[in-house]
């Protein structure tokens, strides 16, 4: 394996688990500190070419530190009794937005869409809503992409874009779930 000094890797990954833990009271500081070290390990010898680089570092500790407690997170939220919309409602919603415009929706809840094919429940409205407020908060990229593969029906250019496509879906329905809980409107 190669030569880190693993010491001062665990000082920086304890130190950001302390502060992640303060921030994100869903994890333990020593669960936060153990994924940063595990990924350290498997990126040994990426992270040996830059191990004097105390920045890049603690940025590459942060980043899994975020990672970790926002899936713990999401977890959570799944778990917790309250609805949760999945990538796939997510992906449902958009096609909607591209397809029916509120006033066509309202008179379709109960009825089968023959473009979707699935029943149009009373919560699509609302569903809609979080959506539209959702896609104010993602990047310029995901939401292009979005707009363009589900809401228009483009296909991807290629394989790229179409996994850029599944990730900003990923993205979308969590920022939706995050919408429904603190019942935020974007600006």
């Amino acid at each position: 394996m190669t030569d880190l000094n693993w010491d001062h890797i665990n000082d920086i990954a304890a130190k950001v688990a302390k502060e992640m833990a303060l921030k994100w009271p869903v994890v333990e500081a020593e669960d936060v500190q153990q994924e940063i070290l595990v990924h350290m390990v498997e990126q040994a010898n990426y992270i040996a070419k830059r191990q004097d680089d105390e920045e890049f570092l603690r940025k590459v500790a942060w980043r899994v530190a975020k990672q970790y407690a926002s899936k713990e997170q999401n977890q959570r939220d799944l778990m917790d009794d309250q609805y949760y919309y999945t990538p796939d409602e997510a992906r449902a919603v958009l096609r909607s937005l591209g397809l029916h415009t509120d006033e066509e929706i309202s008179g379709l809840i109960g009825k089968k869409d023959d473009l979707t094919k699935t029943r149009i429940s009373d919560n699509i409205s609302s569903a809609r809503i979080d959506a539209e407020a959702a896609l104010k908060k993602m990047t310029d990229r995901y939401r292009a992409v979005l707009m363009k593969v589900f809401v228009y029906g483009l296909p991807p250019k290629d394989d790229a874009e179409r996994k850029m496509s599944y990730r900003a879906v990923d993205a979308l329905a969590i920022a939706m779930n995050s919408h429904l809980r603190t019942g935020k409107v974007a600006a």
